[in-house]
């Protein structure tokens, strides 16, 4: 088991690289240079131009790129032409409104498309797995923006139940949770009612029914544990996402999180400041994926055989 998850975390190590050099090469043809943008075009040429020699602007770009992974891996990802205050600083300011209201999105996500997803399966074309199916492509096709303004109208402005915005207290992250959970509890669903239906095919299932095993032990116990990992992976991929940051619904409800930060920084050509969340965000989902496949070898014995020390007995 050791050595799978230091395989996987190796892997991560050129996936950073990578992303991170081709988002630097990308935002180093961006007009504009720090000197302009924190000094102002009003400032004598000179002068920006020695601030921007001072930072390294003229240097070459591979130079650049060099300086800037020597202090990415300590933690300093520059400082913001904006605010010229550390991009670090920006983010831990924005990263805990966008965690929790992920997290929280995620987790109800799973929650009700998993149970929702077996139990359309265990009861295929009945009602109940039509009206859970109806229910999800509904809410799949759905906007999440017009989702927000629909929840907002109705429980915030109509009825008074919830806030409308803010992050103070939870119940401003109620809605914009629902919100974001719907859509993606719905694909979650229809995915594990398939992989689910799938399963319950198998051969083994059916040599555990001839064995006489109890229903609930064959779906819960035999299927579910294998209709679950491609499910767990698209939970990996929606979490990425959603800690990506959800422009859309933060703004709806007022939320400055990491996506709203995002968003500012490309409309003020804050290079640095996008550098570092957009860095930040590729670690992020590139953790998550590892978690995925952590959960892949505990529900996977072969993963685990396979990257396991061969025993050698002694002669």
């Amino acid at each position: 088991m050791f050595r799978y998850i230091q395989k996987r975390l190796l892997m991560m190590i050129p996936t950073l690289f990578g992303v991170s050099f081709i988002i630097f090469v990308i935002l180093s043809f961006t007009p504009g240079d720090p000197g302009t943008m924190s000094l102002g075009q009003e400032a004598p040429p000179e002068v920006i131009r020695a601030y921007n020699e001072q930072l390294g602007f003229y240097d070459p770009l591979a130079l650049k790129y060099v300086k800037y992974i020597s202090k990415a891996v300590h933690g300093d990802l520059g400082i913001s032409w904006r605010t010229n205050r550390p991009v670090i600083n920006e983010i831990a300011l924005k990263f805990p409104v966008t965690l929790r209201l992920a997290s929280c999105s995620i987790f109800l996500s799973a929650a009700l498309g998993i149970i929702l997803g077996i139990i359309s399966a265990t009861r295929p074309y009945s009602v109940l797995d039509v009206s859970c199916t109806t229910g999800a492509i509904i809410f799949a096709s759905m906007p999440r923006f017009w989702l927000g303004m629909i929840f907002m109208l109705v429980f915030a402005l109509k009825l008074k139940w919830l806030p409308s915005n803010g992050i103070g207290a939870w119940r401003h992250y109620v809605l914009p949770t629902v919100v974001l959970s719907l859509p993606t509890a719905a694909q979650i669903m229809r995915l594990m009612r398939s992989t689910m239906l799938e399963t319950m095919k198998k051969d083994y299932i059916r040599t555990a029914k001839a064995k006489g095993a109890s229903k609930g032990a064959v779906t819960w116990k035999h299927g579910l544990k294998n209709a679950l990992m491609p499910v767990i992976t698209v939970i990996g991929m929606d979490f990425g996402y959603l800690l990506g940051g959800t422009v859309l619904v933060e703004t709806v409800f007022s939320m400055s999180g990491i996506g709203t930060l995002m968003l500012n920084s490309i409309r003020n050509q804050d290079v640095p400041q996008i550098q570092g969340t957009a860095l930040l965000i590729a670690t992020l989902v590139c953790l998550v994926m590892l978690l995925v496949d952590i959960l892949y070898a505990f529900l996977d014995p072969r993963l685990r055989t396979k990257y396991s020390v061969p025993q050698t007995g002694g002669h």
